[in-house]
């Protein structure tokens, strides 16, 4: 499954580099006034129309699929994600209604102590 996910973050890299060249490529929509003077529109290579229409849609695939990596990393991520919660690292659950108020009584007991000159863990403040 690993070779997948690297196959899935290598076209999704891939993409992205190719879809900021993309829009990098294209004309705004003021430069066709610009093209008026001295631009002539037959020699294009797309032809008299411009690469607009063209850039367009291959813009838009390449969102598409890179919408559609962006799906597939996220999850992978999550497998990860509930894998390794399955291996042993530790869950927060919640405790029973009654422990917090034992801990409370015993937070008081032990601060308690110690303002009547207990020993404390911490380190002492010079």
């Amino acid at each position: 499954m690993d070779w997948v996910e690297t196959l899935v973050v290598v076209v999704h890299v891939v993409i992205a580099v190719a879809l900021v060249g993309l829009v990098l490529i294209q004309q705004g929509k003021g430069a066709d006034a610009g093209a008026a003077f001295g631009g002539g529109a037959s020699q294009t290579v797309f032809g008299s129309q411009g690469s607009g229409s063209f850039l367009t849609r291959f813009t838009t695939l390449l969102a598409v699929v890179f919408f559609v990596t962006s799906f597939s990393l996220a999850i992978f991520a999550k497998q990860r994600a509930e894998v390794a919660g399955e291996a042993g690292i530790p869950v927060v659950q919640e405790s029973s209604s009654a422990a917090p108020a034992d801990t409370a009584a015993d937070n008081g007991e032990a601060a308690a102590s110690e303002a009547e000159g207990g020993e404390s863990d911490l380190p002492e403040l010079e």
